[in-house]
């Protein structure tokens, strides 16, 4: 249209990248490990700021300092937080607050890794289970409860994953019960032997150990059929996890909760930059 001004696209630069500092959610999609998405997203933007053959595992001048809080298992999906530059010392803060996750549970059958991804180990009569036993039972994983980790996870013996340890063969023995704290856990849907949960948990919490211990208080057994976190800290799966197509310094930049560094360490905003227009669309809603 004549007269009409076309607004020039924002152009990245490795400086420009390497430059920010803060806080910001992208979307894990299930299958890739946590890592695997952070090492895709600084690939992404390092190709965005026209570096050849970017290889975000090796340290040289063109890497990025970019970690992740709160590991996501690989069936899982949902907001994965993630800190540049100074940022990144403010991950231990995600690590210890508030999420929120939606998880699809099956009775009936266990897996070694309490989620789909294992094999089944065991099939037990769930039939005699109601609507009513289950919200009874719930009650006892709400507040302050203990809870043993499951095998398969990211915790780790001797510097090693016990995911790893396992894979390889090697024998590992349970970490003990540890204090872990559910602020509500809420029965959203009962359609046996599917169970959709609502869950708003601490630091520390795994839901799929939630899933097998309430299993077996129910005299069965079961384990998580999809897990998608919707919640870390302030950041929201609705509201600010950028999707892979809006991986690009544009998006970060309009979705980044600032951090500054001081003489008393590193504060960031309150909250997250507003994101409204940057994505609109949500992954499909597993209820």
């Amino acid at each position: 249209m004549a007269g009409s001004i076309t607004a020039a696209p924002m152009t990245s630069s490795l400086s420009s990248i390497q430059s920010l500092n803060g806080l910001f959610a992208i979307y894990k999609r299930q299958g890739p490990t946590s890592a695997d998405v952070l090492n895709a997203l600084k690939e992404a933007l390092l190709r965005e700021a026209g570096v050849r053959n970017p290889n975000p595992r090796k340290r040289k001048k063109q890497s990025l300092k970019m970690g992740h809080g709160g590991t996501l298992d690989s069936a899982a999906s949902g907001v994965l937080v993630v800190g540049v530059g100074n940022g990144t010392k403010m991950l231990s803060t995600m690590l210890a607050g508030s999420k929120k996750y939606v998880a699809v549970g099956e009775l009936g059958k266990a897996t070694d890794t309490l989620d789909a991804s294992g094999s089944v180990i065991l099939e037990k009569d769930f039939e005699h289970i109601t609507r009513l036993d289950f919200e009874e039972k719930m009650k006892a994983f709400t507040g302050n409860i203990m809870q043993v980790p499951p095998l398969y996870s990211a915790l780790k013996k001797d510097g090693q994953r016990l995911s790893v340890l396992l894979k390889k063969g090697h024998k590992v023995e349970a970490k003990p019960a540890r204090p872990v704290t559910v602020y509500s856990l809420t029965l959203q849907e009962f359609k046996p032997p599917l169970f959709t949960l609502g869950i708003e948990c601490g630091g520390g919490f795994y839901v799929r150990s939630l899933v097998d211990d309430l299993g077996k208080a129910l005299s069965s057994c079961a384990h998580v059929k999809e897990l998608i976190r919707t919640k870390q800290g302030q950041f929201t799966l609705e509201e600010h996890a950028l999707h892979e197509e809006q991986w690009r310094l544009e998006h970060v930049l309009r979705s980044l909760q600032p951090c500054q560094e001081s003489a008393q360490g590193v504060h960031c905003a309150e909250q997250p930059s507003d994101t409204s227009g940057t994505h609109s669309r949500l992954q499909q809603d597993p209820k």
